[in-house]
């Protein structure tokens, strides 16, 4: 989200809602090497300033194409940490002042502990020992041996 907002700040007004549909394009492509050429291609050419601001980061944007493809919804959205953190923060404002340090540290851990009661299980958590094990994955697929032997 921030990152749109930085790239949307080189180009004309009246080119950004097309510049979004385009972002938007780059992080739901099937693959890395779609993702790298969508904006490129439609934008590189009249606006490199918003080109440059967007490849500057490629790689961090990119890398949820590292990790399995049932992980990406997850990894593409905060609403999560946002969803969580706004009820904390919410109540945390109205006690200000009338609670001690300790109180509030309690509160916001007990908090924190009720708000994942909520939170959903990972798509695809099975994959998870994968990811952790250090296993390569391309646009979401595993990398066998026999793959780089082809490649």
């Amino acid at each position: 989200m921030h990152k749109t907002g930085n790239v949307l700040n080189y180009l004309p007004k009246s080119v950004q809602e097309k510049a979004k549909q385009g972002l938007h394009d780059i992080w739901m492509a099937e693959g890395r090497t779609d993702a790298e050429k969508a904006f490129e291609e439609r934008f590189g050419a009249k606006y490199p300033k918003a080109v440059a601001c967007l490849s500057k980061d490629r790689d961090a944007l990119l890398a949820f194409y590292d990790f399995p493809a049932e992980h990406w919804t997850h990894i593409r959205t905060t609403n999560v940490i946002e969803s969580s953190f706004a009820t904390i923060r919410h109540r945390t404002r109205q006690a200000k002042g009338c609670i001690t340090r300790i109180t509030m540290l309690t509160m916001i851990y007990k908090m924190g502990l009720c708000a994942e009661d909520s939170w959903r299980k990972l798509r695809g958590f099975r994959h998870l020992a994968k990811v952790i094990g250090g296993v390569k994955l391309k646009d979401g697929i595993e990398v066998t041996e026999n793959d780089k032997a082809t490649a």
